[in-house]
């Protein structure tokens, strides 16, 4: 009883704050590639993180165009998760790990933030082509920083943008490296 206790209470804690983490990098993300805020999607993302971003950004200005409040609270936000699962889970704390970890593991969520919007995006070519849909017009503004380079190197062939398989062969590497160096 006591283990299924852990593990229910560390799935809670990984949903709730791991789903905020990725309404916040997403921000972020958003603010980077100068997307459409008047986007539905947009201002849902907006309205869930400003109550706690503009306070920040009294005390954390921005650097450089980069929303260094979002990233600081990203960072914060890992960093309470990993603390508190690392608690439940009876693993011994060591603050400079939690810190270390934490950023290999927004690292990883980033990443696999973008793995998710490009195979979002390549399902709804298939199902959906040509069709509006605000959604997929900021998928499409998010990775296409990511997707052009790779067009470059692998260009359509007979039609078929193959340029998403090398993104997704660079991801992966990247995932599989991070525990290495953050581990």
């Amino acid at each position: 009883m006591n283990n299924f206790m852990v593990n229910a209470g560390s799935y809670l804690i990984s949903t709730i704050i791991g789903l905020y983490i990725i309404i916040v990098l997403l921000r972020f993300l958003l603010q980077l590639v100068k997307a459409d805020f008047y986007n539905p999607l947009s201002q849902f993302i907006i309205k869930a993180t400003s109550p706690v971003l503009i306070p920040m950004r009294r005390f954390i200005p921005g650097l450089f165009g980069l929303d260094i409040a979002s990233l600081t609270l990203a960072y914060t936000l890992q960093c309470i998760e990993n603390f508190i699962l690392f608690t439940l889970q009876g693993i011994p704390l060591n603050p400079l790990f939690i810190l270390w970890h934490s950023i290999g593991s927004l690292l990883s969520l980033f990443l696999y933030i973008y793995f998710f919007a490009i195979m979002i995006q390549i399902i709804i070519s298939w199902i959906s082509p040509g069709n509006y849909n605000p959604a997929i017009a900021l998928i499409h503004r998010i990775t296409e920083p990511v997707m052009q380079p790779a067009r470059k190197i692998l260009p359509p062939f007979s039609g078929f943008d193959l340029s998403p398989l090398l993104v997704f062969v660079v991801l992966n590497i990247l995932i599989m490296f991070i525990p290495v160096l953050f581990g």
